[in-house]
């Protein structure tokens, strides 16, 4: 089993999904981390001179549902495509959706420490904040 967090450190949780420049991907196996490696991830600043994202679906306060920010999180979500689970402190709704339309399962976790998180999934105990979605 693969597992991606979103960071700008390597070690951290990015709170902002859009905004993080890469991806630490750890390997899980028989339980236990096994791998770990860092991949590029494309993000707002990339995708500068275009609709930047924050579109809103009508009447939901919530943005990233329009067409263009699809086609933004399907690129995102290629990275990591051999990827099961992804792991944020906060992203828009339409980015969680568009991650689970790729197969991967999105969690938004209070915890910072990748390694932490990652811990608490395989022990089943993170939690999914998608009240923290926007």
């Amino acid at each position: 089993m693969k597992i991606a967090a979103v960071s700008e450190d390597g070690a951290t949780i990015s709170q902002h999904f859009g905004r993080a420049p890469i991806y630490v991907v750890i390997t899980v196996e028989d339980g236990k981390i096994s791998a770990r490696e860092q991949r590029d991830k494309v993000g707002h600043s990339q995708f500068a001179g275009q609709a930047q994202g924050h579109e809103h679906a009508p009447g939901s306060g919530r943005h990233g549902f329009d067409q263009a920010s699809q086609h933004r999180h399907s690129i995102m979500a290629a990275a990591i495509s051999d990827c099961q689970v992804l792991l944020a402190r906060g992203m828009g709704a339409g980015a969680y959706q568009a991650m689970q339309q790729a197969g991967i399962r999105p969690i938004v976790t209070d915890i910072p420490s990748i390694e932490e998180a990652v811990e608490a999934f395989l022990a089943g105990s993170i939690v999914d904040h998608t009240d923290r979605l926007h």
